[in-house]
């Protein structure tokens, strides 16, 4: 069996759950076993999912169908779940695929906070497999990305950035939210208030054209990983999404308009940056105390298979991505932090 076959039939299997379980948890099941097999796992794959698909629920239902005409009422309306993903599985078979995204992507752009992220990471995901291959099971992959993401849309407020600081700088000035305390949700709400939120989000030197944003995006992808490393004791789960994030807008761009760029670039900036504020510890780990990596990626990467854990697989793949483009070793340091702290599947 080739890899095309396993992941198709990988995403047959998920396909039979829904976007989230036990009531507001993510199904990280067709974000890992993309990156598991893109990376050379497909073997442990079925494995995998025999273990982690026990905690799912079954695919929702629709209540009323969602149209063209009045889909703004039902964005970021989690109850209408089983709605949106009717209505992308529809888009999906009535239109090529790419102007769908075409379409949907600046709508569901503002609200990219959904699902804690996990919406335009599943659709980053969807869209780099359907780069390689077109076939039914990817195209409702990106279906059930897109449903799941219009489901769970919730913005975080974001300007075009207008400074001077490179991704690094940025991303290591952003300020704590005040109350640490609960969920996600509790710690986004508490933006809009924050001394120096505006001006974190501006202090990002901007993007002149397309190519300036897709650099800048890999370089932002880059800075989070950096900053997981000595800060993942804050959240070692929830800080892995401050990388994942726009490493999914990044892998999404070759199939967007070139003009649909620099937004995804605030917006990434914006996701990245907001959720570093939400799980920053207030101090990082000495670094002395940090783990040290083994010198392959492959070995890295065959470790967090190993751990298996859905987090610790999605951001393997994210930072063999980053050394892979910078050859910084701490990329591949922070996975192992990552399953450091990280309960083994």
């Amino acid at each position: 069996m080739n890899i095309d076959d396993t992941l198709d039939e990988a995403y047959e299997r998920l396909h039979r759950t829904g976007p989230e379980f036990e009531g507001w948890l993510t199904n990280h099941g067709p974000m890992a076993v993309e990156s598991m097999i893109r990376r050379g796992h497909a073997r442990q794959v079925h494995r995998w999912l025999d273990d982690y698909m026990r905690r799912l629920d079954d695919l929702p239902r629709g209540t009323s169908p969602i149209t063209a005409d009045d889909w703004r009422t039902a964005l970021g309306d989690p109850r209408r779940l089983g709605d949106w993903l009717a209505f992308f599985a529809r888009e999906m078979t009535e239109q090529p695929w790419p102007a769908v995204l075409e379409t949907w992507w600046p709508r569901l752009l503002p609200g990219i906070a959904a699902g804690a992220t996990h919406g335009v990471i599943r659709t980053g995901h969807a869209v780099h497999a359907l780069l390689d291959h077109e076939d039914g099971p990817r195209l409702a992959e990106l279906g059930q990305a897109l449903g799941y993401w219009a489901a769970r849309w919730q913005q975080v407020p974001f300007t075009a950035p207008s400074g001077t600081a490179d991704p690094a700088s940025a991303l290591a000035a952003v300020p704590r939210v005040p109350d640490q305390s609960a969920g996600i949700n509790h710690r986004l709400d508490q933006l809009t208030g924050l001394a120096g939120w505006p001006t974190t989000l501006t202090a990002l030197r901007p993007a002149t054209d397309a190519a300036q944003a897709r650099d800048l995006l890999a370089d932002l992808t880059a800075a989070a990983t950096a900053h997981y490393l000595p800060n993942a004791h804050g959240s070692a789960v929830m800080l892995v999404h401050a990388a994942t994030a726009p490493m999914a807008v990044l892998r999404t761009l070759p199939a967007l308009p070139r003009d649909q760029w620099v937004v995804s670039l605030h917006a990434a900036w914006a996701a990245s940056a907001a959720v570093t504020a939400a799980y920053t510890p207030a101090a990082p780990a000495p670094r002395h105390t940090l783990p040290t990596a083994p010198d392959s990626p492959d070995e890295v990467f065959a470790r967090a298979v190993r751990h298996g854990d859905e987090h610790v697989i999605k951001l393997a793949d994210t930072c063999l991505d980053v050394h892979q483009r910078t050859g910084d070793p701490d990329a591949l340091t922070a996975v192992i932090r990552a399953t450091d702290l990280i309960d083994e599947l």
